[in-house]
């Protein structure tokens, strides 16, 4: 059974979600389906730890506090986790960190559910990594925000209309079980997140969405790279172990064939978003 890929979302969207597809089966996976069709078993996040807490003596469990650009994420870390539990007692506050980590649902009664994160690795990071990561995140919402809306316009919403469209297999299916659970999605809210994240990037810059001219400027640019996908996956099967291919041997292989290293981190970023490469650990790719 191949791992699951990790997600990149904003803290208000995985906070605002209360709908969860439960796994059956000592190996089944649950999943939390966004307002706006992640349909999430694992998540890549990048922020800055604010806080961390002892729950139990002698340090057997932690809660931890990372804030993005649009909320805060929670994180429970335990006895099970010691390399995580280490270092996130060893790291200074304020820094900024990167974390992989699974979906924790806390449902105490019937229609109340509390999401956390139980993280499998973390690590510090600079502000490089950070806007890079909000960036990017951006860019899957906005694609998400687009699924949800031409979900919205289609007289009969199913998956294989949303990847007629374009839209990979995956998201159409959390996006038609997102439309079918939450009542009236207000995707103007998590436009004004991509905003917010936008000018936190760039706090002297107006109007950055501009009428979304900006964002969707972006999205046709990477329509364009469509056709270097493939290479670039077929540079990570060759140079990957078992382990993955490094991050940045990826871009240098790309760049000795020509492609600036923008670009290339863009498609590892689509490739990722699409399921065809994951992130066993941070910084490393494998395909799946």
């Amino acid at each position: 059974m191949k791992r699951e890929g990790a997600w990149r979302i904003f803290a208000n969207e995985y906070n605002d979600s209360n709908v969860v597809i439960r796994g059956t089966g000592e190996k089944k996976p649950s999943y939390v389906i966004t307002p706006l069709g992640a349909k999430i078993n694992r998540l890549f996040v990048v922020g800055v730890l604010t806080d961390v807490e002892s729950l139990s003596e002698e340090n057997e469990l932690l809660r931890a506090h990372v804030s993005d650009p649009t909320g805060i994420y929670t994180l429970y870390s335990g006895q099970f986790q010691p390399d995580v539990t280490a270092t996130l007692l060893n790291i200074e506050i304020p820094s900024f960190l990167a974390f992989v980590g699974k979906v924790r649902i806390f449902e105490p009664e019937e229609g109340v559910l509390y999401l956390s994160v139980r993280p499998e690795v973390v690590y510090e990071v600079d502000s490089s990594v950070r806007d890079r990561w909000i960036l990017e995140t951006c860019k899957s919402t906005w694609e998400r925000i687009n699924a949800v809306r031409d979900a919205m316009k289609l007289s009969s919403p199913s998956i294989n209309e949303l990847v007629k469209l374009g839209y990979s297999r995956q998201l159409s299916e959390g996006v038609i079980k997102a439309i079918k659970s939450y009542k009236n999605i207000d995707v103007n809210r998590y436009l004004n997140s991509i905003e917010e994240a936008l000018r936190y990037l760039l706090p002297e810059e107006e109007g950055l969405l501009s009428g979304e001219v900006d964002i969707e400027a972006q999205e046709e640019k990477r329509e364009e790279k469509d056709g270097m996908e493939e290479t670039v996956l077929e540079i990570i099967k060759e140079i990957e172990g078992d382990k993955g291919a490094q991050w940045d041997v990826i871009v240098e292989r790309c760049q000795q064939l020509g492609m600036d290293k923008d670009t290339v981190e863009e498609i590892i970023s689509s490739l990722l978003d699409k399921g065809l490469i994951y992130e066993p650990v941070l910084g490393m790719i494998k395909t799946t």
